[in-house]
């Protein structure tokens, strides 16, 4: 192409530059010391060092001042939809979830292998176009409460989350974690795959509170155990590397920025965008400006033909990643922490200056 490429994809997702550069010298020479990051074993001091500084920095970024266990395991969400309820469901104990889009359903039915999870708010009904009503009055016996607070294919988002005082709260952050601050410490567990705003595929991020943190409530093979990971060190098998190690990268680089001005640029990101698609003929976005995600753009052309010719006009302006999930069409910009406001301005413009009858 003769332009640099801006990417949107919803997945694995863009990673900042010099998180890349870095990581592209890794793999040559890891620290100088003739080795590739690829080839370090996940047992040497070199890879403790790395999985103590990435440990440390989650700590610290989501202030849980030491009260939680950290993991890094492979499998990616689907793993801990089943993981959660194996650990920490009974066949005779109940859950809460609340349907707030297509992976949050996922969770349920998947918990639903293991124990009562109950559905305690949905907008299935409104076909996932808003959030679902925060759930009063839940049973005090419930487990644990399940929620994923961004919908990554239809485009909502909480921006905050309830108290839920006494009732373990559980949340699903993989599409949304550090672009905010978050009361993360309110949580009773959360966990997030890495390849939207964290890092590359191939792990995913698992936080749980010490005092959440219990005996499995049944018998499981020792990978599928919370406590034997934390037993083993967080090095129960041979971990994921190089993955965890451009985590370690991306950690760093938010850090740098800092919370606060991460979510100044999300937010600044998001508006350039639904501002052009509000001000145009052309498209509409389907979700009400209260409910909408700073992390997943959607909309939809007017009209088929409009859709087919703008996604011309995107590969023209070097804009990828743009298509909708297969289950709902349309176009999605997921405007994760690794796309720049520069990148996002182009989007914008593009959907300003796009004229089907030009084309």
């Amino acid at each position: 192409m003769d332009q640099p490429v801006s990417y949107f994809g919803a997945g694995p997702a863009k990673l900042p530059q010099p998180v890349l550069q870095q990581a592209a010298a890794a793999i040559l020479n890891f620290e100088e010391n003739g080795l590739s990051i690829l080839e370090l074993p996940h047992r040497s001091r070199a890879f403790k060092n790395i999985l103590e500084e990435a440990n440390a920095l989650v700590n610290e970024l989501c202030g849980l001042d030491g009260a939680f266990e950290i993991l890094w395991l492979q499998g990616g969400g689907r793993l801990q939809f089943a993981m959660l309820p194996a650990n920490f469901l009974g066949h005779d104990q109940q859950a809460g979830y609340i349907d707030s889009g297509h992976w949050a359903a996922e969770a349920l039915d998947t918990a639903r292998l293991y124990g009562a999870a109950l559905v305690s708010s949905s907008a299935k009904a409104q076909h996932y176009r808003q959030l679902p009503a925060w759930p009063q009055n839940l049973p005090a016996s419930l487990r644990y409460l399940h929620v994923t607070p961004n919908n990554t294919i239809y485009g909502t988002q909480w921006a905050a989350l309830p108290d839920t005082g006494s009732l373990p709260l559980v949340a699903d952050l993989s599409s949304d974690i550090f672009s905010r601050p978050r009361h993360y410490a309110g949580l009773s567990m959360f966990y997030a795959v890495a390849q939207k705003n964290l890092g590359p595929a191939g792990v995913t991020l698992v936080a749980i509170r010490k005092d959440f943190l219990q005996r499995p409530a049944r018998a499981l093979p020792p990978y599928l155990d919370y406590c034997a990971h934390v037993a083993a060190g967080g090095i129960l098998n041979t971990l994921p590397v190089f993955p965890i190690y451009v985590c370690l990268l991306y950690l760093r680089w938010l850090k740098a920025r800092g919370l606060e001005g991460q979510l100044l640029e999300n937010s600044q990101k998001a508006a350039l965008v639904y501002e052009a698609i509000d001000n145009s003929r052309y498209f509409r976005c389907p979700i009400a400006p209260a409910d909408r995600s700073l992390m997943n753009v959607v909309f939809r052309g007017e009209e088929p033909e409009t859709e087919r010719l703008f996604a011309a006009y995107c590969r023209a302006e070097g804009l990828q990643g743009l298509e909708g999930h297969r289950s709902a069409g349309g176009f999605r910009a997921s405007l994760y922490n690794g796309v720049s406001l520069q990148e996002a301005q182009k989007l914008a413009l593009a959907i300003q200056n796009f004229k089907p009858e030009t084309i």
